[in-house]
């Protein structure tokens, strides 16, 4: 429909007009938050993910076994530049600060005032989920950028009704979806919420458009999966069993709901649900319809518990109209006290900013800002048991994160053996050429299953990590000596590779 004979279309009665934007305040809570992240965004390391997805960027292609080419590329490129880890903290600290910027507009496009979109700023920027995804760079701290924007976008092309509205949430939809698979399922709510509750925006051009969009971007990791046998759905099913299957994500709801979104901020995104729920919140109804799919789904398909946290931006935001309904005599101060509260226990369990004991003790809360930490000792035991054996000895290791610690910090260190793994994506990539004679494999492996490979195991030192309880610690892992091969790669190679 030209852009001519929508703007004729008379306004939708319950769609109230968006309230200005509260600049100032919600700009001082981004600061705060970039302030604090990059206080300590390099104060332990590499995380094991990061180095894998910088090796995949290296290995650039539409798709990989575990996720689309989005973030290994961001990965590849912030990696180029100098300073180690610090330029993809400094892309994880921007999706962050992106999140509390646009979680406001959300609220503004409720027709929510200055104090209701400066709670929302601070509730993300407090919110436990949010903080701990934006320790390193991701899929995940991309993934919540991008459903806040389209939560936005979606706002916004609903109050103007114009094509290029609902564009704009195309483009990000289908740059989303290029990042990671979960975006499926928000689009998904969207479209529930849409049919159910907004109908009349479907009588328009601009969502079929936008969805057009979507699927042309989304396109070419799609044709990827379907030329690698769908690798993905694979992979969903391994992290599923995982979890538990369905049971297992319903029973870790309540920590969705408890820890994951912030004790103290739970009043917040219940006033968010009732709000939504009243008649005065109907023409946002949708924004709860995602929330409630995004759950549904994610538990039915035994998805991880955060997989759904991103939809807590809605209803923060729906909250925070609730609360500033409520007139500033009411929560004057209780608001701010558990934002505080909120903001105390998110630093606490999700950036590195306790000394490292209490770190490694809390690491049950939250295992990924202990796995950030003692990847240089983990290469230089390497490198010396490297030392006595062949040069060009190839290294095998048990997982992606031990084998992206040596090939990224390695050659800094004189580590300069090829490096190889067949877990996930290193599977794909497959073995080097030749036989393996001589063998240096690295990690968690059962010697019986390196016995099948090789005629001689020797291990020769269990793998430190500085006293962290980490994934090498925690199980034996160790360094072997593998000799006298039972075949070649090739031939070995079916019986050495594992998802995760």
């Amino acid at each position: 429909m030209p852009e001519t004979a929508e703007r004729v279309l008379p306004t939708t009665p319950s769609t109230p007009g968006r309230a200005a934007t509260a600049r100032r305040p919600v700009l001082l809570v981004a600061a705060v938050v970039a302030v604090v992240h990059l206080a300590v965004a390099t104060r332990y390391g590499w995380h094991r993910d990061e180095f894998y997805y910088v090796i995949c960027g290296r290995h650039l292609a539409w798709g990989y076994v575990d996720q689309p080419p989005l973030t290994p590329l961001l990965a590849r490129l912030a990696a180029a530049l100098p300073g180690g880890v610090l330029p993809l903290r400094l892309l994880a600290v921007a999706s962050q600060v992106g999140c509390v910027l646009l979680a406001p507009m959300l609220t503004a496009e409720f027709g929510g005032g200055r104090r209701a979109q400066t709670i929302t700023a601070a509730a993300i920027a407090a919110c436990p989920v949010f903080v701990a995804s934006s320790l390193l760079f991701g899929t995940t701290v991309v993934d919540q950028l991008v459903w806040v924007a389209l939560l936005v976008l979606v706002a916004r092309a609903l109050r103007l009704r114009s094509t290029a509205s609902w564009l704009a949430a195309g483009v990000t939809a289908g740059v989303g979806l290029e990042n990671k698979d979960t975006v499926a399922v928000l689009l998904l709510g969207i479209a529930v919420g849409l049919l159910l509750l907004r109908r009349e925006a479907l009588t328009l051009a601009g969502p079929w458009l936008a969805a057009s969009v979507a699927v042309a971007l989304a396109a070419p990791n799609v044709i990827w999966d379907a030329a690698h046998g769908w690798p993905n759905l694979r992979m969903a099913q391994v992290l599923s069993s995982g979890e538990g299957g369905p049971l297992g994500s319903l029973e870790q709801l309540p920590v969705l709901a408890v820890l994951l979104a912030g004790p103290p901020l739970i009043a917040l995104w219940v006033l968010g649900v009732r709000w939504l729920a009243s008649p005065i919140g109907r023409a946002h109804r949708w924004v709860l319809v995602v929330a409630v799919v995004s759950v549904v789904v994610f538990t039915a398909s035994g998805g991880k518990s955060y997989y759904p946290a991103p939809a807590l931006a809605g209803l923060f935001a729906a909250g925070a109209v609730r609360v500033e309904s409520m007139g500033r005599s009411r929560g004057r101060t209780g608001w701010p006290v558990a934002i505080g509260v909120s903001a105390l226990v998110a630093l606490l369990i999700g950036l590195p900013v306790l000394p490292l004991s209490a770190a490694n003790t809390m690491r049950q809360l939250n295992p990924t800002v202990i796995e950030t930490y003692g990847w240089p000792g983990f290469v230089q035991q390497v490198r010396l048991a490297a030392a006595a054996l062949p040069p060009g000895t190839p290294i095998f290791t048990s997982n992606y994160g031990e084998a992206g610690a040596l090939a990224i910090l390695g050659p800094a260190e004189g580590l300069r053996q090829p490096v190889f793994s067949g877990q996930n994506n290193y599977a794909l990539w497959g073995p080097p050429p030749g036989r393996p004679e001589v063998a240096l494999c690295v990690g968690e492996f059962d010697p019986a299953q390196l016995g099948r490979a090789w005629g001689r195991v020797t291990e020769i030192a269990p793998i430190r990590m500085n006293g962290v309880n980490d994934q090498e610690t925690q199980f034996h892992a160790a360094i072997y000596v593998c000799r006298e091969p039972r075949g070649s790669w090739a031939r070995l190679w079916p019986a050495l590779v594992h998802d995760s």
